[in-house]
């Protein structure tokens, strides 16, 4: 009996830690390949790139970080008709949390954009802002793809 129980719990386990390390896998790949799109795209020197990627690295955690709290606010408020419960109150709160989080990732890029001037030009500056939408885009288009593949 207690096979019964223990044996779908274990698959269900096993199942979920392939998911999050399958999960994983493909966004550390997508790092990587977004790591050789930027270095590409800017040209960097070495020691360009010594000083850059630290910088780099460090505004996007923040930035993934600020975002996902962010999208947290939001979604545990949206579940399909929540929005409709929330008081006057708790919505103006709500927006004042998001507005908070926003001016806090301009904060962020400001500060990014400030501490990249002393490593690289500004012209590289525009550049990376240009192949990092261009890599999003370009990763939004496959993604796409192989859905309807």
């Amino acid at each position: 009996m207690k096979t019964k129980i223990i044996l779908p719990f274990i698959l269900l386990l096993v199942t979920s830690i392939s998911l999050a390390q399958g999960f994983k896998d493909k966004k550390e790949k997508v790092k990587a390949l977004k790591v050789a799109y930027i270095t590409e795209q800017l040209d960097l020197t070495t020691e360009e790139a010594q000083k850059f990627w630290p910088i780099y690295n460090a505004f996007d955690d923040k930035q993934a970080e600020l975002r996902h709290e962010k999208m947290k606010a939001i979604l545990d408020r949206f579940e399909p008709g929540s929005v409709e419960k929330l008081s006057e109150k708790e919505a103006s709160a709500l927006l004042t949390q998001m507005e908070t989080i926003e001016e806090s990732l301009f904060t962020l890029r400001k500060k990014f954009i400030k501490d990249l001037q002393g490593v690289i030009s500004a012209k590289k500056i525009i550049k990376l802002k240009k192949a990092e939408e261009d890599f999003n885009r370009h990763l939004l288009k496959q993604i796409r793809e192989k859905r309807k593949g």
